[in-house]
């Protein structure tokens, strides 16, 4: 079973020459603008792999030279699969850790249950699966008293110090550009010292403490200075969420905005990253400011998209001058004149409108993105979570359904853990008072509602344990029928509509297991019963929760072990994206319009969720609820739309189409 295809979603054809140079001269050529040493590979698995064989090695040599090697490391989610690797070659590869010396970046302070420390992620994560000696770990004490901290904050500095100083760090970057904790306005100066959580900083850590009422107030943290003192520094960063601080990191000024950018200033520091991670980079966003480029038609639509915005002109309107004073002349000689570019790119992107999404009957499609037959389609709408399909193609759900296809949603997961427990405390209460008015002598339920408001209200202890099941069972109902009743104003027929319940999720748990077996089967179970003529799945990676991800990957392993099946050889895959972000205009492939009222019918959509409005543990860093994020983001596509020179809509929901990999 194929459980990572996601990873190999390439939306553009981006040159290996870009980011694997062929020698130190294009290197120099491509990178100038790069004041970091830039590692760029195609997945996150690559580069952490690389960076495990780096550290491999020079444990090893410390080993034969009979020293310590002195590690530093972070948390997140950045160097979890680094940590994969280390463990895997420690079990076969014989890789002791026996003479390496680990400090913890940081640990968040006060601590009441130090299963949510930092060091307790460590040691789950890579440390108690390997040899190394306990008393060779150290890391700040989450618990230890106020009066105590700055001494240990210079002592710890002593320590580490006393073994001749780190010989490598690893660190993730946060999305407001801080390496450990080290905030915007941080000084370079500063070493180990108790920082107070920012909001955002806060935002952050409640992945780790499932909601941000449960994140401590301060933490203690490496400095800046600590961290430029490490003799080497490896920077981590994957997915697309973590583009535009990349490229701010890496090619811009220094700058106590933004922490990670005083990187620049250490002679051995370097960017690992992944190509998700590197597309906001010169050398892969806008390629022909650093080489001469190999024209295709996203990069052409990408180079004309960029240069409208530019010159604040649209498309038509772009003229020979234009083209040659920003860096395009090539594009003016492989076409001729600005004219012929521009009609091609306006008719590429024009053709990708359509009123249609699942084709319009008894009409030439050959321009369409979707074909006209058969109609009408069978159609499913894979959602992640249970309020993912109106959310990020609510319109486009609604179409469907008023153009008589027979549209299936599948909710891929419960959501119970995303569910407040003022949510399921109201709920049992209303329950409770149900029981009390029709059936007052069968206590059953009503008693296990009572013991559920009892243990939310005076009992629970948010200590890092699973949720109980039955409050487990309790939020997944809100949630499911909260979905299906916005499945219904939608148009979708009740029984069209399926709760897939993915056992990877069902941890009670903010951290799921990984993908298995079983979630592939019943994904495939599902596409054999009503074998779609299109599909609709959630291609928004960057999610920050990481559901999304293993969620596609679910669709994409059952549809690869399905490649052979006729139906599927004539079945469309599309793309969505979720709260978070919007296709960039060179990938858009199918963009569907939205009236003012159409709008109005999605946000009502949306509303039926009510458990996901302000009170949801998970809203993420964006304060804007996600009926705001969806409109916000569906009317900024039509404004490009509008911009560069199509017609003007109220709101735009786009897609981009997933290419089969069938076997030739």
């Amino acid at each position: 079973m194929k459980t990572n295809l996601s990873s190999q979603i390439t939306l553009t054809r981006i040159p290996t020459r870009y980011y694997r140079p062929e020698n130190a001269y294009e290197q120099s050529v491509l990178t100038r603008l790069e004041k970091i040493p830039t590692n760029i590979y195609e997945s996150a698995n690559e580069g952490s792999f690389a960076i495990a064989k780096e550290l491999a090695s020079q444990i090893r040599k410390k080993q034969e030279a009979g020293e310590p090697f002195v590690l530093a490391l972070s948390g997140g989610r950045s160097p979890q699969s680094v940590f994969k690797e280390l463990i895997r070659m420690h079990k076969e590869e014989q890789l002791s850790f026996r003479n390496v010396i680990v400090f913890n970046v940081y640990e968040f302070y006060p601590l009441s249950a130090s299963t949510n420390s930092n060091l307790a992620y460590l040691k789950e994560s890579l440390l108690d699966h390997v040899d190394i000696d306990p008393k060779n770990v150290y890391s700040p004490d989450g618990s230890m008293p106020k009066d105590d901290i700055f001494e240990f904050c210079r002592q710890y500095e002593q320590h580490i110090q006393s073994f001749g100083g780190i010989d490598y760090i690893l660190l993730g970057v946060g999305h407001a550009s801080n390496i450990g904790f080290n905030g915007p306005g941080s000084s370079i100066n500063v070493g180990t010292r108790l920082v107070l959580l920012d909001n955002d900083a806060r935002k952050e850590a409640a992945r780790t403490f499932k909601s941000i009422e449960n994140v401590p107030a301060s933490v203690i943290t490496m400095g800046i200075s600590t961290i430029l003192k490490a003799k080497n520094v490896i920077l981590m960063a994957w997915g697309e969420d973590k583009a535009h601080i990349v490229a701010n990191t890496v090619e811009g000024k220094v700058s106590e905005t933004v922490p990670s950018t005083y990187l620049q200033t250490h002679m051995n520091a370097k960017a690992v990253i992944d190509l998700s991670a590197a597309y906001e980079l010169t050398r892969i966003s806008h390629p022909w400011l650093v080489t001469n480029c190999d024209w295709d038609n996203k990069l052409i639509r990408r180079a004309i998209v960029w240069l409208c915005q530019l010159t604040g002109k649209p498309i038509l309107k772009l003229t020979n001058k234009d083209y040659s004073e920003h860096g395009l002349g090539e594009l003016l000689a492989l076409y001729g004149s600005a004219y012929n570019v521009n009609i091609k790119i306006f008719n590429d992107i024009q053709h990708t409108i359509t009123g249609w999404p699942g084709g319009k009957p008894n009409a030439d499609d050959s321009n369409r993105p979707e074909r006209a037959t058969p109609y009408p389609k069978k159609v499913i709408v894979f959602s992640p979570h249970p309020d993912d399909d109106v959310i990020s193609m609510g319109g486009t759900l609604r179409r469907l359904c008023d153009q008589h296809h027979d549209v299936h949603v599948a909710y891929e997961t419960s959501g119970n853990i995303a569910v407040g427990d003022d949510e399921v405390i109201r709920y049992c209460e209303y329950l409770r008072d149900v029981c009390d008015k029709y059936s007052p002598n069968d206590t059953g339920v009503k008693d296990k509602a009572e013991e559920i408001i009892k243990y939310l209200r005076f009992e629970k202890v948010e200590n890092g344990e699973p949720e109980k099941r039955d409050v487990l069972f309790m939020k997944g109902t809100i949630r499911r029928e909260e979905a299906r009743h916005g499945c219904r104003y939608s148009g979708v027929k009740d029984e069209n509509v399926h709760f897939l319940d993915l056992p990877f999720y069902e941890t009670g748990l903010v951290k799921k297991n990984d993908l298995g077996d079983a979630d592939v089967a019943i994904v495939k179970k599902l596409l054999q019963e009503i074998q779609p003529d299109q599909m609709f799945v959630a291609g928004d990676l960057a999610d920050p929760h990481g559901t999304h991800k293993v969620c596609l990957d679910a669709v994409l392993a059952a549809i690869d072990e399905l490649k052979d099946e006729e139906w599927l050889k004539h079945c469309r895959v599309w793309m969505y994206r979720g709260a978070w972000a919007e296709w960039e205009m060179d990938h858009i492939e199918m963009a569907v319009p939205i009236s003012p009222e159409e709008l109005r019918f999605k946000r009502n959509a949306i509303l039926k969720h009510q458990s996901q409005a302000e009170s949801a543990p998970f809203l993420g860093d964006d304060e804007r609820l996600f009926w705001q994020r969806a409109e916000d983001r569906n009317r900024a596509t039509a404004e490009l739309y509008k911009d560069l020179g199509l017609a003007s809509y109220e709101a735009i929901e786009a897609f981009v189409q997933y290419m089969i990999p069938f076997d030739k």
